[in-house]
């Protein structure tokens, strides 16, 4: 829960393939080590065949896109070469997480809505398209063009939103206590009718 929360409360789309390279990158591997030595190696594993040409290319292409694009880098030590997960890496990893497990809905809802309001200048106009893209993507509704809400905790969400398209600043994250006229929302959300 982040930090808005508890003082309240108190698309780019992946290829299959390099989705599963990031997740195999953070998943197992490199949470356990924090570094994976002679990845594409360990990458023969999942190949099947280790005379499996395509899949080393494979392999080797998307390491190489991992790293132009920032998500991993590669470091040597003691003679060996690791991969690394960068900061934007894991920023695209959380993002690319939460996408598959969605935003956690609690068991009861709190009667708070959570609006995001946002304001980015036309100058920035495919930032702003992407946004409205992931915000319904995530199960955001839109109230008007750069107005959307959400009934659940989704801090992090907007917190991890704001980094990958920095745009910080440009982005307000509201707890709103009452709505006038919710009732289509409830009823959009799925939850019980105003009392």
């Amino acid at each position: 829960m982040g930090t808005l929360e508890k003082s309240a409360k108190k698309e780019r789309r992946w290829g299959a393939f390099q989705q599963a390279m990031l997740y195999a990158a953070l998943g197992g591997i490199m949470v356990a080590t924090g570094a994976v030595p002679d990845f594409r190696k360990i990458l023969k594993y999942y190949a099947g065949s280790k005379k499996d040409s395509r899949f080393n290319y494979r392999a080797k292409t998307v390491l190489g896109r991992l790293v132009a694009k920032g998500f991993i880098k590669f470091e040597e030590r003691d003679g060996r070469r690791y991969a690394r997960l960068t900061e934007t890496g894991k920023r695209v990893l959380d993002l690319e997480l939460l996408k598959d497990e969605g935003v956690r809905k609690p068991k009861r809802w709190d009667n708070r809505w959570r609006v995001v309001i946002f304001d980015i200048p036309e100058r920035r106009r495919k930032v702003r398209v992407n946004l409205r893209s992931f915000m319904g993507k995530y199960g955001f509704v839109r109230l008007q063009d750069s107005v959307w809400i959400y009934p659940y905790d989704c801090e992090e969400l907007i917190a991890l939103a704001k980094a990958q398209f920095r745009i910080g600043v440009d982005v307000l994250y509201m707890i709103v206590e009452r709505l006038e006229n919710d009732a289509p929302l409830r009823k959009q959300f799925g939850l019980p009718a105003a009392t």
